[in-house]
């Protein structure tokens, strides 16, 4: 007895170990790149930082906001493209698929989650980025290919598997009687689904989209490969741009003095861009629940 209290103790201990670790490194990051970007961000000004429209080092002027909103029009794009098809086929996988389908349909949504991004933008490359310049040539819109809406496609399609995966889990989650008991007072199987279950595996299918969203927030080498990486206000789909993470990964490599830490209060407000998004997401978790 005495034995197994003390193996339960040692667990205990090694369990707070884990979670003390991941609350340290999280901090240390915070730390870092506050302590860091900051300076930077008071050295250039707050609003001449965020709302300005010229990225130029080299004249020392630090605009970031045709990076804000290349991210913004790229999450967004990717979000259109990712969270409908993701939740959809979460529905199909549980409700509608074959058995003998189901496993190499979730193997196939497995598999792409693993494939590295660097794969997924070779594939936007050859395939996306040609295939969007003869669209867009065709509407009259001129370009190369290499713009907002090939990025978006290509995102919608990263993000895929995370949306697929924690959505599906959660709707599988539910009480069974939630459909059964829908279907008894005369519900189509479509209405059973989409207004008894979906609404009760809310919560969870909202973390996947803000895990999926996050991924497409913070991706950078498949965007730099079809984005076109032009610092410059967006200015239509058809057009290429620059994100966040893209402007640091460019240009860390030989940034140097304020260069350098512009980019760092680059991470700071990309991470102030995650922390509003999941204290969004938590606030409409708490709706929720209070609506339950």
């Amino acid at each position: 007895m005495q034995k197994k209290k003390g193996r339960e103790k040692g667990l205990k201990l090694l369990f707070l170990a884990a979670a003390g670790t991941s609350i340290l490194a999280v901090a240390l990051i915070c730390i870092f790149l506050f302590a860091k970007g900051i300076p930077a961000i008071e050295k250039i000004g707050v609003g001449n930082f965020l709302s300005g429209k010229v990225w130029r080092p080299g004249n020392d002027r630090y605009g970031l906001f045709p990076m804000i909103l290349g991210s913004l029009y790229v999450t967004a794009g990717a979000a259109l493209v990712g969270i409908p098809i993701g939740i959809f086929t979460a529905v199909f996988l549980i409700y509608y698929c074959p058995k003998g389908l189901y496993r190499p349909l979730k193997s196939a949504t497995e598999l792409m989650a693993g494939i590295p991004s660097v794969v997924y933008g070779f594939f936007g490359l050859v395939v996306l980025v040609p295939w969007i310049r003869q669209m867009g040539r065709a509407m009259g819109y001129p370009g190369n290919g290499n713009s907002i809406l090939t990025a978006s496609f290509l995102l919608g399609l990263m993000i895929l598997p995370t949306v697929i995966g924690v959505s599906e889990a959660a709707i599988r989650a539910v009480p069974s009687f939630y459909y059964e008991g829908a279907v008894a007072l005369g519900a189509t199987k479509e209405r059973a689904v989409f207004s008894a279950v979906l609404p009760a595996a809310k919560s969870g299918v909202i973390a996947g989209v803000v895990l999926g969203i996050g991924r497409a927030i913070g991706e950078t080498m498949a965007v730099i490969m079809v984005a076109g990486n032009q610092a410059r206000m967006p200015n239509g789909i058809f057009r290429g741009i620059r994100t966040l993470t893209a402007n640091i990964v460019i240009e860390m490599g030989y940034a140097t003095d304020l260069h350098r830490e512009a980019l760092i209060g680059t991470g700071v407000i990309l991470f102030v861009f995650i922390l509003i998004m999941n204290g969004q997401v938590a606030l409409l978790k708490r709706r929720s629940r209070h609506e339950t």
